[in-house]
């Protein structure tokens, strides 16, 4: 197969179609299938691995960096460290005090990422959520210190509103700092509204920020696995599933069931082809075995017409939850 890689906005970043999700690593997947994962993922021809620093302290036992870890693991045993984009974030606290985007907090944490990763630079470092505490300034000054110390290649921004990356992209402009080439948005078929109606999907758009959008398949729901209150139990991210399946969410999996059978796809990959459509550079999705690896490489290359993209917005729009 071809991947043909896409600049991730004016950064010199070329990436392939499908970022792969760290965050299972070292939580539902462990070491040895996160290897066998990240070892297809790269023979696939595809490039940009997706984590950060407080990945998974949410699971039991854990305090944060495990997955960076694996992938530090990964890279020590494999090699091949220019054949990937690794793209971390850094800003939620991993441990009592450790937080945000101040300098002296960048600094810090910085040198831990690159520790764990096993690697002396960074391809794409994201503020994992905004920080309003920090002048704006100061924390993309210290992105462009970490950037001419050849630590990091470009920045991006996760979870930011629209306010606050303009805010940003006109500091960067009017001081020569470094600009955020990429926004992570939580995005996909079903969580629409925030990210279309807050303006960011304008502001992008108009400034060639590229998009990196996460909940790719809304925690699974658009796999289409889970159909009835039966296929949830047991899993992981049941809880975050369970409120998708109502009206809105039945509906927008009977349009992808639809538009699925017409192209022989599945609808992970159609929900994945949506968001290309839709001006995604490389939707993050995870994989925590090669079965599901394989369903998600189905998806790159994969094109939507115009008339299945506009089954899918219908069934999808927010206004479509009240009908």
């Amino acid at each position: 197969m071809s991947i043909v890689k896409r600049r991730l906005g004016n950064s010199s970043l070329e990436v392939g179609p499908w970022a792969l999700g760290g965050n299972v690593f070292g939580w539902t997947a462990d070491e040895g299938l996160s290897f066998q994962v990240l070892d297809a993922f790269v023979d696939a021809g595809l490039n940009l691995i997706d984590t950060a620093d407080v990945y998974s302290k949410w699971a039991p036992g854990h305090k944060g960096g495990e997955s960076e870890t694996i992938i530090g693991n990964w890279l020590g045993k494999r090699g091949g460290r220019e054949k990937v984009i690794i793209a971390t974030k850094l800003g939620v606290e991993v441990e009592p005090g450790e937080k945000g985007l101040s300098r002296a907090y960048m600094m810090r944490e910085v040198e831990r990422s690159l520790k764990r990763l096993k690697t002396d630079y960074i391809d794409l470092y994201q503020a994992h959520i905004d920080d309003a505490e920090t002048p704006m300034e100061e924390t993309l000054s210290a992105f462009s210190e970490l950037i001419k110390a050849g630590k990091v290649r470009a920045i991006g921004a996760s979870n930011f509103k629209a306010d606050r990356l303009a805010e940003a992209l006109k500091v960067s402009a009017a001081t020569g700092l470094a600009r955020y080439e990429s926004l992570q948005p939580w995005y996909n078929l079903y969580d629409r509204a925030e990210f279309e109606a807050d303006g960011l999907a304008d502001l992008c758009h108009r400034e060639k920020i590229g998009l990196i959008p996460y909940f790719a398949l809304a925690s699974g729901f658009l796999t289409g696995k889970y159909r009835t209150e039966k296929d949830l139990e047991g899993k992981a991210r049941a809880y975050r599933v369970k409120s998708m399946m109502n009206e809105r969410g039945f509906r927008i999996l009977n349009a992808l069931d639809t538009v699925s059978a017409e192209l022989h796809a599945t609808p992970a990959q159609v929900s994945m082809a949506w968001l290309i459509a839709h001006g995604a550079t490389a939707p993050i999705a995870s994989a925590t075995n090669l079965g599901q690896f394989k369903d998600l490489l189905g998806a790159v290359g994969l094109k939507l017409d115009r008339e299945a993209v506009r089954l899918l917005d219908e069934a999808s729009a927010p206004a479509a939850a009240a009908a």
